[in-house]
């Protein structure tokens, strides 16, 4: 409720009671402080004052009265009330004096009457009435908080002027003289009224009102939501270029209904010296009618494009320039007179309509929409083409094809904003600097194009002749450098030797791609973002027959491994998906022929097939040299994978210490065991063989070790621990299955001999050479199981204390003869 300014109302003195009442005092000094007239530990005394109040609440011994004449509380006992208690009922008017608790010091009620309840008011009315007009309606609350339609407390207001100030005051609806013609007071009416002031709290109240005039009818007006907050908002007139306001509450209806754009028809009044709109009710859609549009399309062009921002000085803030019946003009525009929201730029070439405002005949464009082609021509604006590659939540990414980036885009920018937004569609657009981002730029003023429009490269019509240097990679990875996963051809071009990267999509036959060293023709492609070249329409000419190579196999892993090459001067990778059989029939040393490719800059073995044992010529044993002993001077590669030569090298040990010691190579196929794990400083016996070429080469080789025993100790799938600790304290030594012999099987508790061997890349140690030796006792656990079990067993049982024997003291029984039949 408005405050009312108390020194200036004519409202009547607050009542006050005597300073001497000792009720006062209490009250003024708090419920916890006694007043210093009575004392707690001093007989009660009481004051000749005898004041009035409603008896508010009743309980088995006691109850509250609340006094009429002052904002106070007080407890009295049935005892101190002089008549039958059970008579008193909540709401009777009562006649007490007051006086203190002798206990707690506390005001109470006593010496209580029951008096007639016309002679008990909480408020004084004034003498006279005042006039005024209502400026809100009193309604009856119903909702579930109490309220109505936003109202606070359901009471109404009435204003009035009193010394030249204006004054509010509240009113309900029992406070309105009911007459016989029923009318119901409404704002605006001019009325009377008593001004009624609580005696308690001094609050002031219109009581009584009676109407005297009822203002002339008005005709209602119109308007459009154009602004809506918390609990108030704004509606632009149709009778005015102007916005009025209106409170929630004066709608007629449900507030949620009530959306920006809805027309309506209200009433308006005048408060505080400003006008209101009241008594507001929906109307159908349409009906509300601001302004004419006309029927000719008008060709011109802008001049002045709108500001960016939300805050905007001039609601028409652009120009367009047209030729008119007198000559050049020009149309103001605003932000709602585009059809879409696409960016329009000074120069734009553009096709509109002209609104006029019925209410103060203003000319504006409306209905403004881009030409294209003339605006694009004209303008020479340089239009970029792309594909969309990418969505999100009001804004997307196209793949460009004349730049080599991702170009961010609104979907308000889209020309044909009516079209749904997918990927994959090809757009031309105009690339401009994001004004959100100083360091970004955007795409505006996006067109579709039809499929096919858009081409990231130019094919040359010429065709090429070059040599496959490296083949594609088969399997891409997303983490990897496309780059690295390209094939490589090599060509002449225009008197030069020049190298171009070419792609498994490129070729004209991917079912049958081109091989290291085949002979392909292709067209060039120009890559428009970033000038780069690539090679297209692949097309095998000549295969590379003389590629064909015979190796060992030197290593198996899970998925692949290393052949060694026929002259045994290097290994050659290859992955046992380019192995033409089952991987898993290959062993150490087979015998294959394959081919050779460049993948990612490594050489790779493909089209791997077993051939024949023999078909490698085999050297020839110099059995006069005969066998050998020595030591490893250098591993194989496949043993220190940090050394760059393959073979590995033994040496002959010296008939004579100041004789020069002599080196032998050696790879996989020199090795009597082909499992062994030679390592460098191994001491092994072997002999001496030479090839056609007359090269001698180390064979049969095999170590001389001390094999360890020790038992198995767990086996887990393809590969187990032996229950031996070789430098690592608390460890048990790795081994593999494929380092046991002949692939026997292997179980917790075998007893094995092994070899420990170091891996020179990691320094762990690990066993090979493999061999079962015997298989797992019993486990201990059953063999204690045993032991308890007899040892559980002491009931009585019988004992053998001498074995039996035949009548010829012999053990046992002779072997029984057949009975031969009698003649």
């Amino acid at each position: 409720m408005s405050a009312v300014r108390k020194m200036n109302s004519p409202q009547w003195k607050n009542f006050q009671p005597p300073a001497q009442d000792p009720a006062i005092l209490s009250y003024q000094q708090g419920s916890n402080i006694v007043s210093p007239i009575l004392s707690p530990t001093s007989p009660t005394s009481t004051s000749n004052i005898r004041e009035t109040g409603l008896i508010e609440k009743l309980l088995h011994s006691y109850g509250f009265i609340q006094c009429c004449d002052r904002e106070a509380r007080l407890f009295f006992h049935f005892s101190e009330y002089a008549g039958d208690i059970n008579t008193v009922k909540i709401g009777d008017a009562v006649e007490f004096q007051m006086s203190c608790d002798r206990r707690t010091g506390r005001p109470i009620a006593c010496s209580i009457g029951r008096i007639d309840k016309d002679e008990v008011s909480f408020e004084v009315l004034s003498e006279e009435r005042f006039t005024g007009s209502v400026v809100q309606e009193a309604r009856p609350t119903k909702n579930k908080n109490g309220c109505v339609n936003g109202q606070a407390d359901g009471l109404g207001r009435v204003t009035y002027e009193h010394n030249g100030e204006w004054f509010f005051l509240p009113y309900g609806l029992e406070d309105v003289v009911e007459t016989g013609n029923a009318y119901k007071i409404k704002s605006g009416d001019t009325v009377t009224f008593y001004i009624a002031t609580d005696k308690r709290n001094a609050n002031i109240q219109a009581r009584n009102l009676e109407v005297i005039s009822v203002p002339t009818v008005q005709s209602r007006c119109q308007g459009v939501v154009c602004s809506m907050k918390d609990s108030f908002g704004f509606i632009e007139r149709d009778d005015m270029v102007k916005e009025i306001f209106f409170h929630y509450s004066e709608f007629k209806g449900d507030i949620n209904e009530l959306i920006l754009g809805d027309d309506v028809e209200f009433d308006v009044q005048t408060r505080n010296g400003k006008e209101v709109a009241v008594n507001i009710a929906s109307l159908p859609e349409g009906t509300v009618i601001f302004e004419d549009i006309g029927l000719d399309q008008i060709v011109g062009r802008v001049i002045k494009t709108l500001k960016n921002g939300r805050r905007q000085s001039d609601p028409l803030g652009g120009r367009i320039t047209f030729e008119g019946p007198k000559g050049t003009a020009e149309m103001p525009f605003g932000d709602k007179d585009q059809i879409g929201d696409y960016t329009l730029c000074q120069g734009d070439v553009v096709e509109f309509k002209v609104a006029t405002d019925r209410r103060d005949k203003l000319h504006r464009a409306t209905s403004i929409c881009l030409l294209e082609k003339e605006t694009f021509e004209q303008n020479k604006e340089q239009r970029e083409t792309g594909v969309i590659v990418s969505l999100k939540d009001g804004y997307g990414f196209i793949h460009c094809a004349e730049r080599d980036s991702r170009m961010f885009f609104h979907f308000s920018e889209l020309l044909n904003g009516e079209k749904e937004v997918k990927p994959q569609e090809e757009v031309e657009f105009t690339v401009t600097q994001d004004l959100s981002a100083p360091d970004r730029l955007m795409g505006i003023r996006i067109k579709y194009l039809p499929k096919g429009s858009v081409n990231f490269t130019h094919v040359r019509p010429e065709k090429y002749i070059g040599t496959i240097e490296r083949e594609p990679a088969l399997n891409t990875s997303p983490t990897k450098n496309k780059d690295s996963d390209c094939g490589n051809i090599i060509f002449d071009f225009e008197g030069t030797i020049q190298q171009v990267p070419y792609q498994l999509k490129d070729l004209v036959d991917p079912r049958s791609p081109p091989r290291y060293g085949d002979k392909v023709e292709f067209n060039l492609a120009e890559i428009k973002r970033n000038n780069s070249r690539g090679a297209v329409n692949v097309r095998v000419l000549f295969r590379n027959v003389a590629s064909k190579c015979l190796g060992y196999v030197a290593t198996l892993k899970e998925n692949y491994g290393f052949i060694e090459s026929a002259d045994h001067e290097k290994e050659v990778f290859f992955h046992f998906s380019s192995f033409d059989g089952d991987p898993t029939e290959l062993d150490l040393a087979d015998e294959v022929e394959y081919t050779v490719t460049r993948k990612n800059a490594k050489v790779s073995a493909e089209n791997i097939r077993r051939v024949t044992k023999g078909t490698i010529p085999v050297e020839e044993i110099l059995r006069d040299q005969g066998v050998l002993k020595g030591k490893i001077i250098r591993p194989m590669r496949i043993v220190n994978p940090e050394q760059e030569e393959y073979c590995g090298l033994v040496q002959v040990d010296p008939a004579d210490e100041d004789a020069k010691p002599v080196c032998y190579p050696y790879g996989i196929t020199s090795l009597a065991d082909k499992r062994d794990f030679l390592q460098t400083a191994d001491a092994v016996k072997f002999q001496l063989a030479a090839s056609k070429n007359g090269v001698t080469r180390a064979i049969n080789i095999a170590a001389v070790r001390k094999y360890i025993r020790a038992k198995v100790d767990s086996v887990k799938g393809q590969f187990g621990f032996i229950n031996y600790e070789a430098a690592e304290e608390g460890k048990k030594l790795f081994f593999h299955m494929t380092e046991v012999h002949d692939g026997v099987d292997i179980q917790a508790g075998d007893e094995v001999e092994f070899v420990v061997v170091q891996n020179q890349r990691n320094k762990k140690f690990s066993a090979c050479s493999v061999r079962k030796i015997t298989s797992r006792q019993r486990p201990e656990r059953l063999v204690s199981r045993l032991k308890s079990i007899n040892d559980d067993m002491i009931s009585p049982r019988m004992v053998a204390l001498r074995q039996p024997k035949g009548p010829d003291g012999t053990k046992g029984f002779a072997p029984r003869i057949p009975r031969q039949p009698t003649v």
